[in-house]
């Protein structure tokens, strides 16, 4: 567009030069010679046009071109960036939340545990109290059976000493033994 504009005022200039050739040698101007620089003028105008003002033209247009691609992509890897920190951000809070649960199915294991542990250290506890009860009772058991048998020794050795002879041993154990079950039965009763 601008080399037509170019090229109708010079073709324009030219014809008025042309026309005006009387006037022109009258003020003393050359118009052969002016005609010559018009048109290396143009030539070297024409050749600028295509060798330079062409692919600077051109080199300005591609770079204008690489610069908008340039924000384009830097546009698309903003939003990109976006997208992947509102997904990291996602997943942060699902990885929160997962956690909490996790957190609270161990406080719920943990109390299951403790619970299940007092249970257990009730129920030994009372495994040992019973059998210690158990050793207890065997204990009295066989102190008041050894107790009865010293008692019985020491009343025969009583009696004896009482009446001055030895009796038999055998037939007076028997008798105190029967006297001392028949007593404990009777406590039993009451």
């Amino acid at each position: 567009m601008r080399y037509r504009v170019g090229l109708a005022i010079t073709i324009m200039l030219l014809t008025l030069l042309l026309s005006s050739c009387g006037a022109a040698q009258e003020l003393g101007i050359n118009w052969r010679g002016l005609l010559g620089q018009f048109i290396a003028f143009g030539i070297l105008l024409g050749l600028l046009l295509f060798f330079a003002y062409r692919p600077i033209t051109r080199m300005l247009n591609n770079r204008s071109q690489r610069i908008k691609e340039s924000m384009d992509q830097a546009e698309y890897i903003k939003e990109q960036t976006a997208k992947t920190e509102k997904m990291v951000q996602e997943q942060l809070a699902e990885a929160r939340r997962q956690g909490q649960g996790l957190v609270a199915q161990a406080e719920q294991i943990g109390e299951r545990l403790k619970e299940e542990a007092r249970q257990q250290a009730k129920q030994d506890a009372e495994a040992i109290v019973a059998r210690a009860r158990s050793e207890i009772k065997a204990e009295n058991e066989e102190s008041i059976a050894q107790l009865r048998r010293e008692f019985v020794d020491v009343a025969i050795q009583a009696a004896e000493k009482v009446i001055n002879r030895a009796l038999d041993k055998e037939t007076h154990r028997q008798l105190i033994e029967e006297t001392l079950k028949e007593s404990t039965d009777l406590k039993k009763e009451g």
